[in-house]
């Protein structure tokens, strides 16, 4: 769970590197959350046109920094610049390249963008 608080203490923080673990995890638990929402709003009826994506809407405007920040994070610490999130504008073609770069490991050692996050303090 922490790294999907750390993710969030770093709402708007496009500098710096993440860890796999750190994109992986926040990813995998928005999505949690995310399916809770939606099953909640529909067994709920929740909202004006009892639409099950009401409470599922207002969790990801909610974070679409936080997730925009942690995937330019992800792209820094492969020695890639956010501007690589644009390539998933590319139908298909462009997630599968971008879904390479956030599997990819770390660059190593230091580059433009800060030290490797694995060897400090980061939690294993």
């Amino acid at each position: 769970m922490h790294w999907y608080v750390d993710v969030l203490k770093k709402y708007a923080t496009f500098s710096g590197r993440a860890r796999r673990a750190e994109f992986w995890m926040f990813s995998l638990l928005s999505y949690v959350i995310g399916l809770v929402l939606v099953v909640a709003g529909a067994e709920l009826g929740f909202g004006p046109l009892r639409a099950p994506y009401v409470l599922y809407a207002f969790y990801v405007l909610a974070l679409f920094l936080p997730s925009l920040a942690v995937r330019v994070r992800r792209l820094h610490d492969t020695g890639r610049g956010g501007s690589w999130l644009l390539i998933g504008l590319i139908p298909l073609i462009g997630d599968v390249v971008l879904l390479v770069f956030y599997c990819s490991d770390s660059q190593p050692g230091e580059n433009e963008y800060g030290p490797v996050p694995k060897y400090i303090g980061a939690h294993i």
